[in-house]
C-alpha cells in the first residue's frame, strides 16, 4: 500500500497521536508517517505518507500552506495560543484601520521566532518539552514567507484571518507579534488548516474510524507540477542499479537541465525523481517496488 492519504485531524490530540490512530488501518510493519506537525488545539489537513510515499515526505513539507484562524487581541498566552496560560493585558480596542496598517508588515519574506512551545529542537530537546519543565528556550529568528493574509471578520476582541504562507511559518507567531505591534498583544483562540499544496480539508478523513473504502492518493499527486519523463523498462531498472542513463528522446527534445524530473514507468506509474545534469539522467528518489 503505498501513496497519500489527508487526514482531518481534530482539536485535543497531537499530530503522533493521529497517525497512531489511522496507523491501524493498515497491515503491520508499513511504514506510515506524517508530513508537518499540527499543534494540539490545530484541527485540519495533516498529510500522511504511507509505504513508499514516505520517501516523498520532504517535498510535501516544502508545499505552501493556508490556514483560518481567530486571533485574540488584548491577551497573551505563555503558548501564544488558547492552550497556554493566558494573561489579559486590559488594552483599549485597537480599529480594523490599525489592524490592516500592522499587518502589512507580516506578508513577504520576513523574520519570525517560532514560539517556545514548539516542536523545534534546541540541543537535541523538543522546545516544549524544555518549557513544561520550567527551563528558559530561546530559538532564533529565521525567514519565513508569507503570501497573503485576509481579514475575514472582526468584532473586538476577536480578528478573523486567511493566511497562505510558506514551509516552517507559524500562525501563533504572527498572532502574537501582530498584538505586540498593536501594543495590545494577541494569541491564536483557534487554528485550521484547509491546504498543503493540492490537498484539501474537503479530501480528509476522520481518525475515528477507517472509511468504508480507504482511497490512498496517487505518489504522483505529489509531483504534479513536476516535468514527466516516461522511461523504458531497461532504463528503470539500470537507474535502480544506481547507473547514470544518457538522456536521448525519439523526438529530439531533451529535458530541461537542473529540474527535478517526475519519472515513468512504461505503465505510467511513478518509479522515482531524477535531474539531467549534461544530458545524463541523475536520480535523486528512485523507489524499489
Amino acid at each position: 500500500m503505498n501513496g497519500i492519504l489527508v487526514i482531518d485531524k481534530p482539536g485535543g490530540m497531537t499530530s503522533r497521536d493521529a497517525v497512531n490512530r489511522v496507523q491501524r488501518w493498515f497491515p503491520r510493519k508499513t511504514k506510515i508517517g506524517h508530513t508537518g506537525t499540527l499543534d494540539p488545539l490545530a484541527t485540519g489537513v495533516l498529510v500522511v505518507c504511507v509505504g513508499l510515499a514516505t520517501r516523498l515526505a520532504d517535498y510535501v513539507q516544502a508545499m505552501g500552506k493556508s490556514y483560518t484562524s481567530r486571533v485574540r487581541l488584548g491577551a497573551t498566552s505563555t503558548s501564544d495560543d488558547a492552550d497556554g496560560d493566558v494573561t489579559e493585558t486590559n488594552a483599549p480596542p485597537v480599529s480594523r484601520e490599525q489592524i490592516d496598517a500592522a499587518l502589512v508588515r507580516f506578508v513577504g519574506v520576513i523574520e519570525q521566532v517560532p514560539p517556545a512551545v514548539s516542536a523545534l529542537r534546541v540541543g537535541g530537546r523538543r522546545a516544549h518539552d524544555l518549557v513544561r519543565k520550567g527551563k528558559e528556550v530561546a530559538l532564533a529568528a529565521r525567514s519565513v514567507r508569507v503570501d497573503a493574509i485576509r481579514v475575514t471578520g472582526f468584532v473586538w476582541p476577536y480578528l478573523d484571518v486567511e493566511v497562505d504562507c510558506g514551509k516552517g511559518t507559524y500562525i501563533r507567531s504572527i498572532a502574537r507579534d501582530l498584538g505586540a505591534a498593536l501594543g495590545c498583544g494577541g494569541m491564536v483562540q483557534t487554528l485550521r488548516r484547509t491546504r498543503v499544496g493540492p490537498f484539501a480539508a474537503g479530501q480528509g478523513v476522520g481518525v475515528d474510524e477507517p472509511p468504508a473504502e480507504l482511497k490512498l492518493q496517487p505518489m504522483l499527486t505529489v509531483l504534479a507540477g513536476f516535468p514527466q519523463l516516461p522511461l523504458s523498462a531497461e532504463e528503470a531498472l539500470r537507474l535502480r542499479q544506481g547507473q547514470r542513463v544518457p538522456i536521448v528522446t525519439t523526438s529530439g527534445r531533451q529535458p530541461p537541465e537542473g529540474v527535478e524530473l517526475a519519472l515513468l514507468g512504461e505503465s505510467g506509474e511513478l518509479v522515482g525523481i531524477g535531474i539531467v545534469e549534461r544530458g545524463v539522467l541523475v536520480t535523486r528518489v528512485m523507489f524499489h517496488q
